[in-house]
């Protein structure tokens, strides 16, 4: 079963990068939990399709990294780029999504996903503050 469900998230994550909403929500049972740590929890698919609805996003660009199974939790840790704006910048990140699956449906997703060019900005926003102020 563990790899069945392995199988399946990979699926997931191909609908992703298809930006096929649907296909995603054909593998989570109806009453599906989907929190975003730190941001927000959305409970059900009618749910989910309007919160997905209200973003507007744009199909991201994926590297999984590692899948691991064990009884009924399959973890898919990994890169992405992507846009949150049709004509804006593709924005990096790192995630770990943490699947819970009631027989072959996804019944909850747990997901944290961070932002990895922050770091970088910030410090060479410092780097100009720094140089303008040995300037003035």
């Amino acid at each position: 079963m563990a790899a069945n469900r392995k199988d399946i998230v990979q699926q997931i994550n191909n609908a992703f990068i298809e930006n096929n909403l649907e296909k995603i929500l054909s593998f989570f049972k109806d009453d599906v939990t989907w929190t975003m740590v730190g941001d927000t929890t959305v409970r059900g698919k009618d749910a989910i399709r309007k919160w997905m609805a209200s973003m507007d996003p744009q199909p991201p660009q994926i590297t999984v990294h590692d899948t691991v199974a064990e009884g009924d939790v399959v973890v898919s840790r990994g890169d992405m780029r992507m846009q949150e704006k049709k004509n804006g910048p593709a924005i990096p990140y790192t995630f770990c999504d943490i699947y819970r699956f009631e027989g072959d449906k996804v019944a909850d997703l747990t997901a944290f996903v961070i932002r990895t060019d922050k770091g970088t900005r910030d410090r060479d926003q410092d780097e100009r503050q720094m140089a303008t102020s040995r300037q003035g």
